[in-house]
């Protein structure tokens, strides 16, 4: 069985692993184990914090294939961005041009930096291995995230962002990059993506320019992947524009990759989640089954997985049946509540 759980301690190795295989322009998950020490117990941290803390709260969760102990993906939630250090990225803009008198009228497409998603929430770190990218793994790794939301709400910004990887080649070049930002720092992309993955991100923003860059003047390779997504991201952008997710004109000052966005009650994996009591038992076959996240309702114990069930069926019922390993897996226990909903809205269509 697949279960979501908090990330602990001796995830360190599987969380190395897996930032070894991530790759250039994976911002979020640097090959540095001190940092990766820390960013564990940061999460630890933020899974024991009170709910009322005003500080960002990084949490971090793990895929475990529970029969095997292996730890097969992560993600993560920053609960409010820039607080501590500026968060950047920018603006698509336009600026116009005319001149009634000489009959001119321009517009100009601009990147100006900006700091508007201050005090954001973020979904962040999502990385799974290529040996489980399949039985709808990626879904659940992704989704976790909105049902641990559903439960605390009181922990996060009305607004919740989503940076999106943008393009590179394998050998860890970025058109984006090389068009603008290599051209104010002599580094190449890999390096400026690392450094920003040790939190210099603010530093070599603030080296940029300040006022509105004019996208004509890039060349046509850093034009053309302006908001477009790496090969590999593309899954995880349809899954979350599924979600309610959109792009108002943000990209990151990086690779150009889009930031998109939504207002937390309009995610429909929360808005849609219902609270059903638990009862243990062999779940009967049920034609009009479909998969379905269901999580328990904890925090620091915080579990979820994949069933397949029919929520119409079991609201009817007034509760939810679990087989005795998924009620484990869950740490729930007959007549407890958990959390529900269809994975995808076309499956409880």
């Amino acid at each position: 069985m697949m279960i979501i759980r908090p990330i602990v301690e001796k995830d360190l190795n599987a969380l190395k692993r897996m930032a070894e295989n991530a790759g250039v322009g994976f911002t979020s998950l640097p090959a540095n184990l001190d940092l990766l020490k820390a960013r564990i117990a940061d999460a630890e941290a933020a899974f024991s914090s009170s709910p009322e803390s005003e500080e960002n709260q990084s949490y971090l969760f793990v895929l475990e294939e529970t029969s095997t102990g292996e730890i097969a993906g992560v993600c993560g939630i920053e609960s409010a961005l820039g607080l501590q250090t500026p968060w950047y990225n920018y603006h698509l803009g336009t600026l116009v041009h005319a001149s009634p008198t000489l009959g001119v009228y321009e517009k100009s497409h601009t990147l100006t930096l900006s700091n508007d998603h201050t005090g954001c929430s973020e979904l962040c770190t999502l990385f799974l291995d290529k040996d489980f990218r399949h039985s709808k793994n990626g879904s659940l790794l992704s989704k976790c995230r909105f049902m641990f939301m559903a439960n605390a709400p009181e922990r996060f910004n009305e607004r919740v962002i989503a940076e999106m990887r943008g393009v590179s080649d394998e050998e860890g070049n970025s058109p984006f990059w090389d068009g603008l930002g290599s051209h104010f720092f002599a580094m190449p992309f890999a390096k400026a993506d690392y450094l920003s993955g040790l939190g210099n991100k603010a530093f070599i923003a603030e080296l940029m320019p300040k006022l509105p860059i004019y996208i004509n003047l890039l060349n046509n390779d850093a034009r053309a992947v302006i908001g477009k997504v790496h090969d590999n991201t593309l899954p995880a952008l349809r899954m979350l524009e599924g979600e309610g997710f959109e792009n108002l004109g943000y990209v990151d000052i990086f690779d150009g990759g889009p930031t998109i966005e939504a207002n937390i009650r309009h995610i429909r994996a929360i808005s849609n989640s219902k609270t059903l009591a638990v009862e243990i038992g062999d779940a009967s076959p049920d034609d009009e089954a479909y998969p379905c996240l269901v999580s328990n309702l904890g925090i620091k114990n915080y579990r979820c997985t994949l069933i397949n069930a029919s929520i119409s069926k079991a609201q009817s019922a007034g509760a939810i049946k679990l087989d005795q390993a998924s009620a484990d897996a869950l740490k729930v226990a007959a007549g407890e509540s958990v959390r529900i909903v269809a994975l995808s809205a076309r499956q409880a269509a």
